[in-house]
């Protein structure tokens, strides 16, 4: 099992090395975070863009362009078609969002001719290296569905369950956070956990897979926190995946481990053919790269 950023950037380089095609490439954070991953023999690489710009930006950095395949689309709905055109002819692995709205790509992904859609819902999984957890802690979905329904969280919940077993989680812990443990009509977040739960306990997510719900996030991630107020569950102090009712929610909790806790992280899209590299436009290279290394180990795992 990977516990942590760095496992993760190894096991990109000990499997199989994955095709990247980036779209609107034209951004010297995803260039310097591609050529990374080239360096580090994780991926080869496929630019989209602008070339005239991913040019000058390579010639002003020092970075080699020899070692990619550059095409020129100046268009920026042209370049995320193209990209997703190339993941969906298998002469890319997997596809990640250059300096473009995240909408445009999508809209690209879901297109009918050349996109990446499937039967199952698109969501966001984030994935972060917490100094004080023990492990690595899925996040989902704080990117994408804005207050998904149960049927929406049941997609939501296996993306991230895929994810996790595509890292060597062999057991995952789900915590399908809520304000408090017991359920309640007035909070669509604790009926939702508790039939979640139920649905664990059919095996509708596969073997290994324990969840709880509803339960605060304290409860999810502290042990301690579950000894002083008599909580009892497997989930308690070990989640692996933390569930949250709304986008605000997993919005919030995602900015305050970066920006308050400097936690390290790595995000992607699943429920594509192929997984996509998804990350905000203000993260640095170094949370790019471990965005690639991510989707590098999904696509070669899924």
């Amino acid at each position: 099992m990977i516990k942590n950023l760095s496992d993760l950037l190894k096991r990109a380089q000990t499997q199989k090395k994955m095709r990247l095609v980036v779209a609107a490439a034209q951004d010297l954070d995803v260039l310097k975070a591609v050529s990374d991953a080239k360096q580090y023999n994780i991926i080869d690489g496929i630019l989209v863009g602008d070339e005239e710009k991913i040019k000058a930006i390579a010639v002003e950095n020092n970075i080699d362009l020899k070692q990619f395949t550059v095409i020129n689309k100046p268009d920026l709905m042209e370049a995320a078609l193209e990209a997703v055109r190339l993941v969906s002819s298998g002469e890319a692995d997997f596809v990640m969002k250059g300096i473009l709205d995240t909408s445009i790509l999508l809209k690209a992904v879901l297109d009918k001719e050349v996109g990446l859609r499937t039967n199952r819902l698109l969501s966001h999984v984030m994935v972060y290296e917490v100094e004080k957890y023990h492990k690595l802690l899925f996040l989902t979905d704080g990117g994408m569905n804005i207050n998904p329904g149960l049927e929406e969280k049941k997609g939501i919940l296996m993306n991230a369950v895929l994810s996790a077993k595509a890292l060597g989680n062999d057991e995952i812990k789900v915590a399908c956070l809520a304000a408090k443990e017991k359920v309640s009509d007035k909070m669509p977040a604790t009926v939702d956990g508790a039939e979640l739960k139920r649905l664990a306990e059919e095996g509708s997510f596969g073997d290994g897979v324990i969840v709880e719900g509803p339960i605060a996030f304290d409860l999810a991630v502290s042990k301690e926190a579950a000894e002083v107020k008599g909580y009892k569950s497997p989930v308690a102090g070990e989640a692996d995946i933390i569930l949250v009712p709304t986008i605000e929610v997993g919005n919030g909790i995602g900015k305050a481990l970066t920006y308050m806790a400097n936690s390290k992280s790595a995000g992607i899209i699943m429920g594509a053919k192929a997984p996509v590299v998804l990350v905000s436009r203000a993260d640095d290279s170094e949370t790019k790269l471990y965005s690639i290394a991510l989707g590098s180990v999904v696509a070669a795992n899924s």
